[in-house]
């Protein structure tokens, strides 16, 4: 027999005698606040810091060698000229862009945004 928790099959094909259930059942779901609806509702969170990282590319060597770079070294990295770098935020992948010069600094301009499953 099926108990409350457990669905039969007639409950899966949709019997129409079964009562459906609202979020008066479950009030944790009904007290959950909506997503914000305007830049009023995040003002908590504007002054929490985060890490933002531009990663150019990545090279892996031995101890011995990295301890043999000197001033000039060119070190190969696993990017081509020209292709995206990746924008992290908090260790977390969230944007590829392009490096820009912005007067005499360099700047990221993101060209696309990561969506990424929550875990």
């Amino acid at each position: 027999m099926a108990d409350e928790q457990n669905l039969d099959l007639e409950e899966l094909q949709g019997n129409p005698s079964r009562k459906a259930q609202s979020t008066e059942d479950f009030p944790e779901v009904r007290d959950v606040p909506d997503r914000p609806r305007s830049a009023a509702d995040l003002e908590a969170v504007y002054d929490i810091p985060v890490q933002v990282s531009a990663v150019l590319g990545k090279s892996t060597m031995q101890v011995n060698q990295l301890l043999k770079l000197g001033r000039g070294a060119v070190v190969e990295l696993d990017r081509k000229v020209g292709e995206a770098i990746d924008i992290y935020v908090n260790n977390r992948l969230v944007a590829r862009g392009e490096v820009v010069v912005v007067e005499d600094r360099l700047g990221i301009t993101m060209t696309e945004i990561i969506k990424s499953e929550r875990s």
